[in-house]
């Protein structure tokens, strides 16, 4: 069984673009930004939490550090010296970040620190099951934690694997031929008797003139 529970985190207000869009959003522009934070487990604590928010203070300051009150470029930015620039006159609060920016990879990065922290800090209880970044009500993105499918796929083989082991052993010794039986024979039908009409009969001829006068 797996329990999750859920925190949502103020990032704090960043500022980032988009520099091959074909919009405005090429344009430097920021958002206040908010992380939700789903965290799961297989084992409560002995409180019964998944986990205590009341440790996230240094996950928290992790986040502000990235995101508030900062600008955020790509790496690939074909203006970042320009930005260097703004941020060594301390105009501005550099972030560079590898891979792009937007609220994806801003969902990307949050999960893959807080994952991190959370395994470390409860020793492989609890990981991060999903991150979703928010610019406002209507815009957001998710990043979820990806189940292997060969861990499954291990796992339902080694489980076979278990119960092939306990199968007991076939006996491959031919058995013996079981002894022929011979056919009984079958007794005949009975012979049909005829109804007895008056008197029994006699035996033989006998005397058929006894009681008469030619048999005297």
């Amino acid at each position: 069984m797996t329990h999750t529970s859920s925190k949502l985190i103020e990032l704090g207000s960043t500022a980032f673009r988009q520099p091959r869009a074909d919009s405005h959003c090429k344009f430097i522009h920021g958002y206040q930004l908010k992380a939700e934070l789903t965290f799961a487990c297989n084992e409560l604590d002995t409180n019964n939490w998944v986990f205590d928010f009341g440790g996230l203070k240094d996950l928290k300051q992790i986040f502000n550090n990235q995101f508030d009150h900062t600008l955020v470029i790509a790496s690939d930015d074909p203006e970042i010296e320009l930005f260097k620039q703004l941020d060594d006159k301390g105009v501005a609060r550099l972030r560079i970040m590898t891979g792009g920016v937007g609220i994806e990879r801003f969902a990307e990065w949050c999960f893959k620190t807080a994952d991190t922290y959370v395994e470390e800090s409860t020793e492989g209880r609890v990981w991060v099951q999903s991150v979703t970044v928010y610019e406002h009500d209507n815009n957001f993105a998710s990043c979820h934690k990806q189940v292997e499918a060969s861990k499954t796929d291990n796992k339902e083989s080694t489980e076979t694997l278990v119960e092939s082991d306990s199968q007991p052993e076939l006996n491959l010794e031919p058995e013996a031929a079981a002894p022929e039986v011979q056919p009984q024979p079958q007794p005949g039908p009975k012979p049909k008797l005829g109804a007895t009409v008056g008197q029994k009969p006699t035996q033989g001829k006998g005397n058929w003139f006894a009681g008469t006068t030619w048999g005297d």
